[in-house]
């Protein structure tokens, strides 16, 4: 059996004449074109930094957990903002042969995400639709995961609290957003956005480069200071630090790994400039949205690049 089996949904349907804002439309043709370009995120050195990461945040680093979130029989799991399929393969990999997976993106990455599924040998269908008029029958998913996705929609608690009726009492929703960061770094994320707005894709991905570049020089240094005293006001903290970080931080998203080539980075930081949809939350916030939507926090993990969720749709299961 298929998640489309069961959902009862028919291979067919596709989104066509549904409308959106002018917002939620730039940030869907701003993923189909950075999922297209699978040499900038499908290296080895990429996929571990996303493993690592991913398990670090849902799991606590131990992804037994996750087993014992899909033990009890096949689940039905929604991808809610699917990508090209980077990040579910990388959680779920072969433990979705042993379950029913849906992926679901507004964009047309969704078929590059049934490629890199068959290319991978494993399950699932794909349906592109908005995460806010899905054909999924209220109370009938076990699972729902969204990594990254939320805050790219028109309004991140409608996503949560429409979502969340999918879920059958009991079920797991697990999703990641980004949480607010400095004064500074906010003037400055919004700013470069607005400068992309009206460019195509291509020249707003070869505008981030020199930004990416002066990422990598800062990076490179490897410097450590010391901040000698907080300033509260500019979000910033004493104690020691490295200088990219610093930059990275407070001032301006500059991505920078030194295992990873520049496209890597450029591909990351094209994710976080591009999209116009880009909210960022505080995790009191994001309480009160599962609060609303019905759900009960089992996990939450706050860093400074965003909070991480894993939460149970209350009621008996």
């Amino acid at each position: 059996m298929s998640a489309f089996t069961r959902l009862g949904i028919q291979k067919s349907e596709a989104l066509s004449a549904e409308e959106y804002s002018l917002n939620q439309a730039q940030t869907s043709n701003t993923f189909a074109y950075k999922w297209a370009n699978r040499e900038t995120y499908e290296s080895e050195a990429a996929k571990s930094h996303a493993r690592d990461w991913l398990f670090e945040r849902y799991c606590g680093g131990n992804p037994s957990l996750l087993d014992i979130w899909l033990s009890g029989g096949r689940k039905l799991i929604l991808d809610a903002g699917c990508g090209s399929g980077f990040t579910s393969l990388i959680f779920f990999g072969e433990r979705l042969r042993d379950h029913d997976y849906l992926g679901v993106d507004i964009s047309d990455a969704v078929n590059i995400a049934a490629e890199r599924f068959a290319e991978a040998g494993l399950p699932g269908d794909f349906l592109k639709s908005s995460l806010m008029t899905l054909p999924i029958p209220e109370s009938t998913l076990d699972m729902i995961y969204s990594e990254g996705v939320l805050h790219h929609t028109d309004n991140t608690e409608d996503a949560i609290v429409n979502l969340t009726r999918l879920l059958r009492n009991g079920g797991r929703f697990l999703f990641y957003v980004y949480a607010k960061k400095g004064p500074v770094r906010e003037f400055t994320d919004d700013h470069i956005r607005h400068y992309l707005k009206n460019m195509n894709d291509d020249d707003a991905w070869s505008a981030l480069e020199p930004l990416t570049k002066l990422g990598k020089a800062l990076g490179d240094l490897d410097m450590e200071f010391e901040v000698p005293e907080d300033i509260p006001y500019l979000g910033i903290a004493k104690g020691k630090v490295n200088l990219q970080r610093f930059f990275y931080w407070n001032f301006c998203k500059m991505f920078y790994r030194p295992e990873f080539t520049l496209d890597e980075m450029n591909h990351i930081n094209f994710d976080w400039f591009r999209p116009m949809n880009c909210h960022r939350h505080t995790p009191d916030e994001v309480r009160g949205y599962c609060d609303n939507a019905g759900l009960e926090i089992e996990r939450m993990n706050i860093q400074e690049a965003g909070i991480t969720v894993v939460a149970r749709r209350k009621g008996n299961e």
